[in-house]
């Protein structure tokens, strides 16, 4: 069996067994798996209105998980994407409304604010770890209490006392009239055309620059690289830093297209830490992000759909759509039978 087939039956396999097992389990629990997979199919793409919000779910999804994966690439673990995620919402936010200025500058400034942002937030990390050692798992798990927690009160501050910033002005947002029309007034927002970008970004550095080289060097073997020459420390902390700024961009697509406002939170919104798992369906590429991403994203979107249509409690819904990811991030297994199997029939 050629590598090429090989790679395509593996994403297809592992779903439809994501998918078997989800059935059992609805089955077991006395639901019908086809009425809820009916539900999860027209939760994702029932009308004009779910396939935009569904896209829109998609969008903070795929820079959640090129933060996660760029880090993977240079040998670092991110777990702190959520923060960084956070603090660049805040930002983005907080500019679009503290100033009204032309939109060619207020946009543009307030996605600068949290690209800065949520740089700053990694780069933390990344000097802790490049100058003493400290493991960066440990560090951006901490960062991201701080982050919850420093933004709660920095909100209240800006809001005076409030729960919630203003809606930004208009010349900051990332609304698209184009697309409400075309989605029958969905959320979704010219923000899906930046995280594209991004996936190009992501492919230019690592793949096309000497920067990427480097990075992906320096994640392969410290002592090789610092033996070659390159600046180990500077590079732990560019790659942080690098890693950051895609997570503080995925903020923004919460602060300044979707939501519109910031408002504080009781805990944390689980997108940077879904962008763990969108990498690792993505297997840390820019383009598995995009698979990872758009798959993630639909299954969470469209689950919702099941308790209202399907009448599915959410715990249950919850288990099938872990089952699905399982299986699809489980890929390499399948790989290695469907090798086996290759080689054995070859043998014979």
């Amino acid at each position: 069996m050629s590598n090429r087939a090989t790679n395509l039956l593996v994403p297809i396999i592992s779903v439809l067994l994501g998918l078997l097992v989800g059935a059992i389990i609805m089955v077991v629990s006395g639901y019908s798996p086809i009425e809820g997979y009916v539900a999860l199919w027209n939760g994702i793409f029932g009308d004009l209105y779910t396939i935009g919000e569904t896209l829109r779910q998609i969008t903070p999804y795929l820079l959640a998980g090129l933060a996660v994966a760029f880090a993977f690439r240079s040998g670092l673990f991110n777990i702190g994407v959520e923060g960084q995620l956070i603090v660049g919402w805040f930002a983005a936010a907080y500019v679009g409304v503290a100033v009204e200025l032309p939109k060619i500058i207020h946009l543009p400034l307030a996605l600068l604010a949290a690209v800065v942002a949520g740089a700053l937030w990694g780069f933390v990390p990344g000097l802790l770890k490049a100058k003493f050692r400290v493991h960066e798992v440990i560090v951006t798990i901490m960062m991201n209490y701080i982050a919850l927690h420093t933004t709660n009160a920095l909100i209240r501050t800006v809001s005076g006392g409030g729960d919630r910033t203003e809606s930004i002005f208009e010349s900051a947002s990332l609304r698209s009239e184009f697309f409400q029309n075309l989605t029958d007034f969905s959320r979704l927002h010219y923000g899906i055309f930046i995280a594209l970008a991004m996936v190009a970004v992501m492919w230019f550095i690592l793949e096309k620059t000497t920067l990427g080289f480097e990075l992906k060097a320096v994640g392969f073997n410290q002592n090789a690289s610092e033996y070659a020459g390159m600046n180990v420390n500077k590079n732990i902390i560019l790659a942080m830093v690098i890693s950051g700024a895609f997570a503080g961009l995925g903020g923004a697509m919460e602060a300044l297209g979707t939501f519109e406002y910031v408002s504080s939170k009781g805990g944390f919104t689980g997108i940077g830490f879904d962008g763990i798992a969108v990498a690792l369906l993505g297997m840390n590429t820019p383009l598995g992000v995009v698979f990872g991403a758009s798959l993630f994203g639909s299954l969470k979107y469209g689950a919702l759909n099941m308790p209202n249509e399907a009448g599915i409690p959410v715990e249950i819904v919850e288990i099938v759509i872990a089952v699905i990811i399982f299986f699809v991030a489980s890929g390499y297994i399948i790989r290695l039978f469907l090798l086996r199997a290759a080689n054995k029939k070859e043998a014979k």
